[in-house]
């Protein structure tokens, strides 16, 4: 590279920098599949049963707002608050 033979002080490698490694990290090929899954994916009943989880988990915290500021995810605008005079 042009950069390891410039001096430092016109933007070259500093001195004690690492040298570079023999050889590049390759970039996997192209056509290369990813290994195949350890698990099977959800079910349509079991995705349709998280699904039915998480909204009724949404609903349960929509109708208590004090559990959501309890947590941290929403600002409570009562507490500290300043107030201009």
């Amino acid at each position: 590279m042009i950069g390891d033979t410039l001096p430092a002080a016109v933007g070259g490698l500093p001195e004690g920098a690492p040298a570079r490694p023999a050889t590049q990290t390759a970039y996997p090929p192209v056509h290369s599949m990813p290994p195949s899954r350890s698990t099977a994916p959800l079910s349509t009943d079991q995705q349709k049963q998280l699904e039915d989880d998480l909204v009724a988990a949404r609903s349960r915290y929509g109708a208590n707002p004090d559990a959501l500021s309890a947590t941290g995810s929403t600002a409570n605008a009562k507490a500290g608050g300043a107030q201009n005079p």
